[in-house]
């Protein structure tokens, strides 16, 4: 064969398996990153994995929809527009500043949350994190962005309310893995503490573990090989860099982790490597029987009980 035939198929072969890694790597990141922000908020009875709860949910999120509160934007560190709602119960109360999940809702991620809160007093943020909700963006970065998100949260809230006026970060899920990465940045000195909800310990782990849901029959480390590439491409964040084990290891505010122990989704055991890695003070709750990212429902009293006396060991300790 021609030399030059043979040369040319090469180059071919190459530039054919080169657009076809690159086309899986957009495939995957567009499964797993690619978001476009909604502004709807489902009922969180309508939502499968809270079916059990729903008269308790359905309620308290009646008087969440029916709640006044104040838009408030930021403009985060890369440009993108932030938006969030502030309730306010009590002058001079703490503020709280709770974040949802990935693909979830600040109302309803964030709504047990919010109730505990209302009933002791304390005020509420809630963000729609980015590539969310009335947030701008449309890659979810599985906190790679968002803790500088929370830290920009955190940044407006003290300067809104003075550094004398308590904060608390809170967060499920992603929301979580958000204020946990948080919790190893620069922090105003009003923070207080933080409540880590079934957060998971690194974006590497949680994606390992997630991917044959989502790619079924597809070898684990390939596909995270290549979703890692469509992360970096078209999503210009690095997945292996998201290690919330880390960050809490350089933790100066007390944490509360608390984690449903029949969660099927963020695995319990990953709270407890969290925990024995916080630096910081700190405190874990595990709740029996609970599922990924209801642990207020499934125990409400205890849940209550033990995150009360948090935030009360946070402002007086």
């Amino acid at each position: 064969m021609n030399p030059r035939k043979i040369a040319a198929a090469a180059v071919a072969a190459t530039a054919a398996a080169g657009s076809a890694l690159l086309g899986a790597a957009y495939g995957i990141y567009r499964i797993s990153f690619y978001h476009k922000p909604s502004p709807e908020v489902p009922a969180p009875g309508d939502m499968k994995s809270r079916l059990a709860y729903r008269d308790a949910m359905d309620a308290d999120a009646a008087v969440l929809d029916n709640a006044p509160y104040e838009e408030v934007h930021l403009i985060a560190q890369d440009g993108t527009d932030l938006f969030g709602r502030y309730y306010h119960h009590r002058d001079g109360a703490p503020v709280v500043l709770i974040f949802h999940g990935y693909t979830g809702y600040a109302q309803r991620d964030g709504l047990g949350g919010y109730t505990l809160c209302r009933k002791l007093g304390y005020n509420v943020l809630l963000p729609d994190q980015r590539a969310h909700g009335h947030s701008g963006g449309h890659t979810i970065t599985m906190g790679a962005k968002e803790q500088y998100d929370a830290q920009g949260w955190a940044n407006w809230a003290a300067e809104r309310f003075g550094l004398d006026t308590p904060l608390f970060l809170m967060g499920v899920s992603m929301g979580a893995a958000t204020v946990m990465l948080a919790s190893g940045l620069p922090l105003p000195s009003s923070v207080k503490g933080i409540v880590a909800d079934c957060g998971y310990t690194s974006a590497e782990e949680i994606t390992r573990k997630c991917l044959p849901d989502y790619l079924p029959h597809t070898p684990v480390g390939l596909a995270y090989a290549v979703g890692r590439l469509g992360a970096r491409l078209y999503g210009h964040f690095e997945p292996n860099r998201i290690d919330c084990t880390a960050a809490v290891s350089r933790a100066a505010v007390p944490i509360l982790f608390i984690h449903g122990e029949e969660d099927g989704f963020v695995p319990c055991e990953m709270s407890r490597k969290n925990y024995d890695a916080c630096a910081s003070r700190k405190q874990l709750l595990t709740i029996p029987g609970a599922a990924h990212a209801v642990c207020y429902y499934r125990d409400t009293p205890l849940y209550t009980r033990v995150t009360t006396k948090f935030f009360e060991d946070c402002l007086h300790g």
